[in-house]
């Protein structure tokens, strides 16, 4: 029987037992136990426990801001307190102005409260001198005869208080103001709109109007030129001229009673009555009308029985001529059937008639008057008529307000 070979082992040191064997020398061991200086030696830990200290930044701004110089704080708190007060001056004049405001309102009697703006820096050494630098006023809205302009603003200059003190202020004299008045073509169009008549500038003092006026039923083309002037030292007035009224292309109405103003045809009509033998034969029949238009008498009878030479009277350029030049007031008074086959409604012949040329004149004016203050003077200075509306610059001297 074969005996097992048996494997041959290796015994390795243990590593423990090398570490024991230094029994306290070696390199480690002096490592460990070298001398270090007092300063590099670590703290005891301290097994006591305190709360944390929150506040030990705090204390660290503190020091920083104490270590600033002196100069710095002081420049710091000056640039504090100076915010401060002008917070305040600017809450006093936003009060001053509010108060202001109302108290214009009502006496004004206006339908709003006016932009007021006192100038000046700082208001409360004002309010105790009792004195402002300017006071701008804006009133957006204020009546003026048919319309309403659509700003009035002015700003007054070296304003004195009266009252005995920075809260006893009663009222306010005005050495000098200067401001301007706006009559905008928008509140001319919109106010004035119910003939649907339109206003725009042409040149420095020309308004013109365009649109339709209701006259009987019909709308008739409205055609107008207004110069703007000044009337006296504190109102505008309108010289209405240029008015004309377009019955469609039948008739032309120019009120006034000159030769060239009436009821005259236009010069398509005038034209179509050589075509148009009816209304020809009835207008030749009428010996008012062949007097007026200077049409001999031979050659109305020879008219009259001939077409061709109807058609050669009515449609040669003299004939054409004369009976543009023809008022049909005057026809219509004595022959009101003519005109009725001419093409014209008899009511707005007569509505026509009503309307004269200081109605309509009225219908289309644009001046009004400033107020006549109780102490002082405002006048006009200067009226322009720009692309927005008419532009009048006031100014006025010597105005009290309050009491």
């Amino acid at each position: 029987m074969r005996t097992p070979h048996r494997i041959a082992t290796h015994s390795f040191p243990n590593p423990y037992e090398e570490l024991g064997a230094l029994d306290g020398t070696g390199p480690l061991e002096d490592f460990l136990h070298e001398d270090l200086p007092r300063d590099d030696l670590p703290e005891e830990p301290d097994d006591g426990w305190s709360p944390p200290n929150h506040r030990r930044g705090s204390r660290r701004r503190r020091r920083r801001f104490a270590g600033l110089p002196f100069a710095v704080k002081a420049s710091a708190t000056v640039l504090a307190l100076a915010a401060f007060l002008a917070l305040g001056d600017r809450w006093a004049v936003l009060y001053a102005e509010h108060r202001a405001a109302d108290k214009l309102k009502d006496q004004l009697h206006l339908t709003a409260a006016p932009e007021v703006e006192i100038g000046g820096f700082p208001f409360l050494t004002q309010l105790a001198d009792q004195r402002l630098d300017s006071v701008k006023v804006t009133v957006p809205d204020v009546a003026a005869d048919r319309v309403s302009l659509a700003k009035v603003s002015a700003t007054a200059t070296n304003v004195r208080l009266d009252g005995d003190g920075p809260t006893s202020v009663r009222g306010a004299r005005i050495p000098q103001i200067h401001g301007e008045v706006l009559l905008s073509f928008d509140d001319l169009n919109r106010e004035l709109g119910a003939s649907q008549v339109t206003f725009t500038g042409h040149g420095r003092d020309q308004v013109r109007a365009r649109g339709t006026l209701p006259v009987a039923g019909h709308d008739l083309q409205l055609r107008a030129d207004a110069r703007i002037q000044r009337d006296g030292a504190r109102g505008i007035s309108t010289h209405i001229g240029g008015m004309r009224l377009d019955i469609g292309d039948l008739a032309t109405y120019r009120p006034g009673a000159r030769a060239s103003e009436g009821l005259h045809l236009t010069r398509d009509t005038a034209a179509r009555l050589g075509k148009e033998a009816g209304k020809a034969r009835a207008l030749l029949a009428v010996p008012s009308i062949v007097h007026r238009l200077g049409v001999p008498d031979s050659a109305v009878r020879e008219a009259l029985r001939d077409d061709t030479k109807l058609a050669s009277l009515t449609g040669a350029p003299a004939f054409v001529h004369q009976a543009m030049r023809l008022n049909l007031f005057d026809v219509a008074a004595a022959h009101p059937e003519l005109l009725k086959r001419l093409g014209f409604d008899p009511s707005l012949l007569q509505g026509l008639t009503r309307l004269t040329r200081p109605v309509l004149a009225d219908q289309l004016s644009l001046g009004f008057q400033l107020p006549h203050p109780a102490d002082g003077a405002v006048n006009l200075r200067d009226v322009r008529v720009e692309r927005d509306g008419i532009r009048v610059q006031v100014a006025g001297t010597d105005l009290r307000v309050g009491h």
